[in-house]
């Protein structure tokens, strides 16, 4: 079974660019997608991004320097990104991950509209570091 879906393609090879701060997946239907660390984790499948339910999600802001540290394997349908601001709570699943490639532009141009209608940025507010977060 790929992922968590038995038709999604298996990843073939997972690159991490840490300089340009971007994660190449490539998978078994020859799909190659580039994913920014900063998309990753602003869109992380965790609770603390997500909620606990429809509505609940939180916006991620501040994020665009982030990097992945460390990439651990989750049995053999996922990964856990380790990342600078301390954040490794989402499990990012084969699918998820295809389904993320597939939707990319979508979902950051969102992700773009929702930070200008908060009054948000993509920077770290000078004088602020990164966050540990515990759970």
């Amino acid at each position: 079974m790929a992922g968590l879906t038995k038709d999604t393609p298996l990843p073939t090879e997972i690159k991490l660019h840490q300089k340009s701060k971007v994660l190449d997946i490539s998978f078994s239907d020859g799909k190659t997608f580039h994913f920014t660390c900063e998309f990753l984790r602003v869109h992380s499948p965790s609770a603390e991004v997500c909620g606990h339910g429809p509505g609940q999600e939180v916006l991620q802001t501040g994020k665009k320097e982030v990097n992945i540290t460390q990439i651990d394997p989750v049995g053999n349908y996922a990964i856990q990104l380790n990342f600078t601001d301390g954040h490794n709570t989402g499990l990012y699943s084969w699918d998820l991950l295809y389904n993320y490639g597939l939707n990319q532009d979508k979902m950051w141009q969102r992700y773009l509209q929702r930070i200008e209608q908060a009054g948000g940025s993509r920077e770290q507010a000078l004088g602020t570091t990164a966050k540990k977060h515990c759970c």
